[in-house]
């Protein structure tokens, strides 16, 4: 399938693989849970960007930390949902949320496994099963307003938080 355009609609039947991060014990992870993202991002703003793995070296340092400095600025313009998808499963995301210090709901470390969101309706790595790095906007009716692909996997250009900021 084609990646997502801006203008096309969220598809009926997105789901994830989450371990969701807990508050009460930052050490807890229990049993990955379905994420429904076409029901949970109804009428929601939502950002979503993906990555090629959890703890690889351009994700951790250069892609991944914006994004968690400015939660703040995004929310600020509107944005409900803040969401990372990697190829990795729902406990390698959860342990890179925690390693991060994400907490709570701040920011989604959903895991690409079972949906293959990434090769039906955004981009794949090129590289085996990996994600691509690339980001999305989703407005409130669920209609993608921001979709790039970046056009060298290492580099975060058009997936960066600065970008996606400016973009909102």
């Amino acid at each position: 399938m084609a990646p997502l355009q801006v203008g096309d609609a969220l598809p009926e039947g997105v789901k994830f693989e989450w371990a969701p991060i807990t508050d009460s014990d930052p050490t807890a992870c229990g049993l990955p849970q379905t994420y429904d993202a076409s029901k949970e991002w109804k009428g929601k703003k939502v950002v979503l960007f993906s990555v090629p793995g959890a703890f690889t070296p351009g994700c951790q340092a250069r892609h991944l930390p914006p994004y968690i400095e400015k939660l703040g600025e995004l929310k600020s313009k509107g944005v409900d949902i803040v969401a990372v998808i990697a190829s990795n499963d729902a406990w390698v995301m959860n342990a890179w949320g925690k390693v991060n210090g994400v907490k709570g709901d701040d920011l989604l470390f959903l895991s690409d496994t079972k949906t293959f969101f990434s090769k039906e309706h955004g981009w794949a790595a090129g590289m085996g099963d990996r994600n691509g790095r690339w980001a999305m906007i989703f407005d409130n009716d669920g209609k993608v307003t921001y979709a790039e692909n970046e056009k060298n996997a290492g580099e975060v250009l058009a997936s960066s938080a600065e970008t996606v900021l400016s973009k909102l």
